[in-house]
């Protein structure tokens, strides 16, 4: 019997018969691992222009202590400044599991085990939101594959909930009729791991070397992870702190200059690491057969081993669809770049509209799941996700929106709330934001936007009701007001003198009355009706001829 995602690949297969192939003329395998092959033959897929929105769920081990991103790194950093509860994750992990010499991130993974986790219903949920993909993580720094992994003992089919968490979140997917991507993050273990081969520099258990610098695999018997590796885990040591560190700031000063700068080569004298990081990419690719992947790196991971893997996952689409109707990403990427991978700006935006698609992604709270911003109510509002949603595709972007799952799978209360609420507004608006395209000028308003360029978005100043974004499709043109207006509106870019060949003939609030409008030679003159029920973001639908 067919899977859902056998029947839609064999039906996309039924559709492209007869056309020609990308591959004809060139072997089976057109893509070739250099920057130049991969412009040439790319293009990106009209499906990821017409998305908008993407839902992931950036879920791992690392979400079962709920306390926030970086978890299996930061417990190994005595020196690490506090955190948002004005404690350290190293505090956290010493109050709860003990000293990390003898409880570390090892033991986290025992732990967890997903045991409410809910595939069906969380995409489902996401799909209502008008989600057109959703994002399951593949692995991320600490090492352990979430799917049922051939090349890398680590993986939660073996250990933890001892589930394939992506075919979960795949075949969840593909049921809702979404498409499916995959992130991987696990290109940066190899140094992100080292502080787990320190020790407290001051402190009642000083010099003491944490877990990951003693374990090895004789010393699992009788535990969940017996015959298996934990320097396989662990990445192995590469840089390993010195005897003789006096201070906890010293200590963490030390890790952060070797790898505070975000290290993206090959490591010298690691290449072991790097041949089988490719070898799991691929297999995901094979298995999983993403329409998607998200590579957390500037540029692509590893020099040539990460051409070698775009080329691949590019091959595989043109076997799978025909063509190579797929996304890849990668941050910080020149213009030559951006025409061979899609540009993922992470928690920021850009400036003005960009001629190729890009993705911004950013987080309802923190990466991995925060008990903390739970309790003190640290979480973006609906409204704020609309803003910055309107934002991206008034930009030619697209939303890859991260909603934190609990250690045990769910989402809290709250995120319902937030998520609910979005979709309120999508149901509502949905038409001003999916299968648009970017007008002449992406907007206006009085709001400066941050500095263009990822991490930026925490500088965002506070919208008005003077702000506006526009978006078109067909022959209609989209303003949505980035908060709701309480006076009289002037959208200069719509008036006569702006628009001398264009002629408005009607404007409607989507979602409510056709409304009475003066177009003067500075700007067009509207007035909206009261918010009522707690509304944001109001999306007008203006019609006429000459405006788009």
């Amino acid at each position: 019997m067919l899977t859902r995602r056998d029947a839609l690949l064999t039906a996309g297969a039924v559709a492209l018969a007869g056309k020609a192939s990308l591959a004809q003329g060139t072997g089976s395998a057109p893509f070739a691992a250099d920057w130049q092959s991969l412009a040439a033959g790319y293009r990106h897929p009209e499906w990821f222009r017409d998305a908008k929105l993407g839902i992931w769920a950036h879920w791992g081990p690392q979400c079962q202590a709920e306390f926030g991103d970086w978890y299996a790194r930061l417990l190994y950093m005595q020196g690490r400044q506090p955190w948002e509860t004005g404690k350290t994750a190293y505090e956290d992990h010493l109050q709860r599991y003990g000293h990390p010499s003898r409880t570390g991130f090892i033991d986290i993974i025992g732990d967890w085990k997903a045991e409410n986790w809910q595939p069906d219903y969380l995409v489902k949920k996401y799909a209502a939101a008008g989600a057109r993909y959703f994002v399951g993580m593949g692995c991320h720094h600490d090492n352990l594959d979430l799917f049922a992994s051939k090349h890398h003992e680590w993986n939660s089919a073996r250990v933890g909930p001892q589930k394939d968490i992506l075919a979960g979140w795949e075949n969840a997917a593909r049921d809702a009729g979404l498409r499916f991507g995959v992130s991987n993050h696990s290109g940066h273990a190899w140094h992100w791991y080292q502080p787990a081969y320190g020790y407290d520099a001051e402190g009642p258990m000083r010099g003491r070397r944490y877990d990951a610098f003693w374990l090895r695999k004789q010393h699992g018997a009788g535990k969940y992870w017996q015959g298996l590796d934990p320097q396989e885990l662990y990445t192995g040591p590469y840089y390993v702190a010195p005897d003789g560190i006096q201070s906890a700031r010293e200590m963490s000063e030390w890790h952060d200059k070797r790898d505070g700068q975000w290290i993206e080569g090959v490591p010298s004298g690691n290449i072991r690491f790097v041949e089988k990081w490719l070898r799991r990419q691929k297999q995901v690719v094979e298995d999983y057969k993403p329409d998607l992947m998200f590579m957390d790196h500037a540029g692509v991971p590893f020099g040539k081993y990460g051409l070698e893997a775009v080329a691949h996952y590019y091959n595989q689409a043109v076997e799978w669809h025909g063509s190579p109707d797929v996304i890849m990403t990668g941050g910080v990427l020149d213009p030559f770049a951006q025409r061979a991978i899609t540009w993922n700006v992470e928690r920021g935006v850009l400036d003005d509209i960009h001629d190729t698609p890009w993705q911004t992604c950013t987080c309802l709270g923190a990466w991995h799941y925060s008990r903390p911003l739970y309790e003190n109510n640290g979480y973006k509002s609906a409204k704020q996700v609309v803003q910055i949603l309107a934002d991206v595709v008034s930009k030619n972007g697209t939303l890859l929106f991260n909603v934190p799952v609990r250690g045990d799978g769910t989402i809290d209360e709250k995120e319902e709330a937030i998520v609910d609420q979005f979709t309120d507004w999508t149901r509502r608006n949905g038409e001003a934001i999916f299968a648009t395209r970017p007008w002449r000028k992406y907007g206006e308003g009085p709001t400066k936007p941050p500095p263009a360029g990822a991490f930026g978005e925490d500088k965002q100043k506070p919208f008005t009701g003077e702000d506006v974004r526009f978006t078109k499709k067909g022959e209609t043109l989209y303003a949505i007001f980035l908060d709701w207006p309480t006076s009289e509106s002037a959208i200069a870019s719509l008036g006569k003198t702006a628009l001398r060949d264009a002629m408005i003939e009607r404007v409607d609030l989507i979602g409510g009355p056709e409304l009475r409008f003066r177009r003067d030679a500075d700007a067009l003159r509207l007035t909206l009706p009261t918010a009522q029920d707690g509304a944001f973001v109001p999306a007008l639908r203006i019609r006429g001829r000459g405006l788009v």
